[in-house]
């Protein structure tokens, strides 16, 4: 019975250490660049949903990270749209949620059997005659005797950026749109919350901006890690 009980102290204190594990995200990046994506760096940035201006709080908030992005690229924010060589655009979103059910088993536990036995017994004597009193305990022993089968629902959410740059030098002179790099980033999770994964996929994607991957990345990354907390530009003590 002691092994027993143990056994499921050890279950539960293990389930407990999973429920407070911080969550990762799986992310995906995808960035392409033509040769001149790496000569221009002085950018403005705007938003590239329908109906977002500047003034809107949300991409601002997100802008923020993104200009801590390419702060650490190497460019530079402009003034204004006359000292910028390259517009970059930013847009994001997040799908409608997308349910899923599963199946799993989980063991049940109980007497599987008996380890040892142990006899006790006294004796009791009447003249020529004796009584022998005995009892026998048994230890048994504990394990799965068989599984459950359960069902659950999964709920996720693919989340999404898109960066786009466009050449502002050939705009001046042509007026005509010339993309210069692109990035994608997709993830997909339980969270339904854009503000807390923005910084993600903003940390995913800034060592590839500008850049060309040559193919789709799969990144890991856990809101405390240390890109993360880059782009949201908190300082932690070394």
């Amino acid at each position: 019975m002691k092994a027993f009980i143990k056994i499921l102290v050890i279950t539960l204190v293990l389930s407990g250490c999973a429920a407070t594990t911080a969550p990762t995200f799986n992310v995906y990046v995808d960035s392409i660049s033509s040769p001149v994506g790496q000569e221009l760096k002085r950018y403005v940035l705007l938003p590239n949903n329908k109906g977002v201006t500047v003034d809107d709080l949300q991409f601002q908030e997100y802008a923020s990270y993104v200009h801590r992005a390419l702060s650490a690229q190497g460019f530079i924010k402009a003034e204004d749209f006359k000292d910028a060589n390259v517009a970059i655009f930013l847009g994001y979103g997040i799908g409608e949620p997308k349910t899923n059910q599963y199946t799993y088993s989980l063991p049940t536990w109980g007497k599987t059997g008996v380890s040892s036995s142990n006899t006790y017994g006294t004796v009791s004597t009447y003249g020529n005659t004796a009584t022998v009193n005995s009892t026998t305990t048994y230890t048994p022993t504990y394990g799965v005797t068989g599984y459950t089968t359960h069902t659950g629902t999964n709920t996720t959410f693919t989340r999404y950026m898109f960066i786009d740059a466009l050449d502002l030098n050939e705009y001046k002179k042509t007026e005509k749109q010339k993309q210069i790099w692109k990035t994608t980033v997709i993830s997909t999770g339980s969270s339904g919350d854009l503000r807390r994964v923005v910084p993600i996929l903003v940390a995913a994607s800034k060592p590839y901006v500008a850049k060309n991957t040559g193919q789709k990345l799969f990144i890991l990354l856990k809101e405390q890690d240390q890109a993360v907390l880059d782009v949201k530009g908190i300082l932690t003590q070394q």
